[in-house]
């Protein structure tokens, strides 16, 4: 749908790269985090930045740009879909195509965990920082916090953090913050999706930063859900996680989860962009009717 449209955003990228910033300038933004339906329903795409382009049974889904956008472009003009997590790269494509009016734009900040990587769990911010996302006038920006009791990088990790979410709350602008217990299993980064584990990492994602006012979680369906989102009273956003091959139990899991007090709504990336079925519309549509 895009390839006529490809050629001209790599024109403007060498011709007028000022471009960027003026659609940013532009961009209708829009008046609530919330969509008429009373939740945030958001797609996320910054997978690839991170080296993970996997997606179900396809190894480097993630890797066709064109593609990409595509399906990026379509969800979100469906009815309902009112925000999209991405890098400055993506984000900034979608800026051009026209496709950020009116909706809430979270920038990814840390993607400097390369996956499969020794050094996976220090996480440096190598995207947007708080300057840039207020520069461009988005809504938020999102930080990957993996905890790694084994792993020393850990700690730059949580510093890292903590100074982001201080300094998105001097801009007034939403700070998600994504938390996990991680461990290291036969050499890969493996997080801990058990109520426990995702009790402590709430519990410390909470207190990150010098002000919890403007801080959301980004956190994952596990067991002993209710117990699990009783750590804190921050708003929180389910996340999706990898392609679900059985979307009917994904879907069932995610709408039990809207039903708890705390949570306001979703943030899916790759289980609604690259449905088994590859239906896009549909898969977020469905995932719309839950909220």
């Amino acid at each position: 749908m895009l390839d006529g449209q490809i050629c001209t955003l790599t024109e403007t990228r060498v011709h007028r790269p000022a471009a960027i910033a003026e659609a940013a300038g532009r961009r209708r933004r829009p008046d609530s985090l919330l969509a008429e339906h009373g939740k945030l329903m958001m797609i996320a795409a910054d997978h690839p930045a991170r080296g993970a382009l996997r997606a179900g049974g396809r190894a480097l889904a993630m890797g066709d740009r064109v593609d990409l956008l595509d399906r990026l472009c379509l969800a979100l003009s469906r009815p309902g879909v009112n925000g999209v997590l991405g890098t400055p790269d993506i984000l900034e494509d979608l800026l051009l195509l026209g496709a950020l009016d009116g909706k809430v734009v979270v920038g990814s900040m840390n993607r400097g965990g390369l996956a499969g990587t020794s050094f996976e769990i220090d996480d440096r911010f190598t995207a947007y920082d708080a300057a840039s996302i207020a520069a461009a006038g988005f809504e938020g920006g999102k930080m990957l916090t993996r905890i790694d009791p084994d792993d020393a990088g850990t700690v730059a990790t949580l510093e890292s953090c903590g100074r982001a979410v201080s300094e998105l709350a001097q801009h007034h602008l939403m700070a998600m913050v994504e938390p996990f217990i991680s461990h290291r299993v036969d050499g890969r980064v493996r997080n801990e999706l058990t109520g426990e584990a995702m009790t402590r990492a709430m519990a410390v994602a909470a207190g990150l930063g010098s002000t919890s006012a403007y801080t959301w979680l980004k956190v994952p369906i596990v067991d002993d859900m209710e117990r699990a989102m009783a750590a804190t009273t921050l708003p929180a956003l389910i996340l999706g996680g990898e392609v679900a091959q059985d979307q009917e139990a994904a879907f069932a899991s995610w709408g039990k989860a809207l039903a708890l007090p705390t949570v306001q709504g979703l943030v899916i990336g790759r289980t609604l962009l690259y449905p088994p079925n590859d239906d896009v519309s549909a898969a977020v549509d469905a995932a719309v009717s839950l909220l």
